[in-house]
């Protein structure tokens, strides 16, 4: 076993605190963050290039995407189900009451459209 070697190095206090605030809270010596930092510096298959970074970047937008879509298709899924129940139970309307049905049912289509339009504005 190779005995390591002990170097003095200077950093401003700042650095200081920050290495000892972070050593205290991961709990690990500022040693071996500072062997890990030299680590990732000297060894340029870990150093990592702007372009890894954006595609690591691109690649967790992606699932995040990915994740949406299938919420919306389940979203748009339990709402087919619904508005198919909804049709297949509910009874036809008489002849004599079709058109103020009709009526309603515009006025009601029309107040749904307005709020979603004013929702949607925000």
């Amino acid at each position: 076993m190779v005995k390591p070697r002990r170097l003095n190095i200077r950093v401003t206090d700042n650095m200081a605190k920050q290495l000892e605030l972070e050593a205290r809270l991961h709990g690990v010596s500022m040693t071996a963050i500072i062997e890990t930092a030299l680590e990732r510096y000297f060894d340029d298959a870990k150093a990592e290039t702007p372009e890894l970074i954006v595609i690591r970047r691109l690649d967790r937008m992606d699932l995040r995407q990915a994740s949406i879509e299938r919420d919306l298709s389940i979203s748009l899924d339990m709402l087919r189900h619904y508005i198919f129940y909804w049709l297949t139970r509910t009874e036809p309307i008489p002849d004599g009451d079709r058109d103020a049905a009709h009526a309603l049912g515009r006025r009601r289509m029309d107040h749904f459209l307005a709020q979603i339009a004013r929702n949607g504005s925000r």
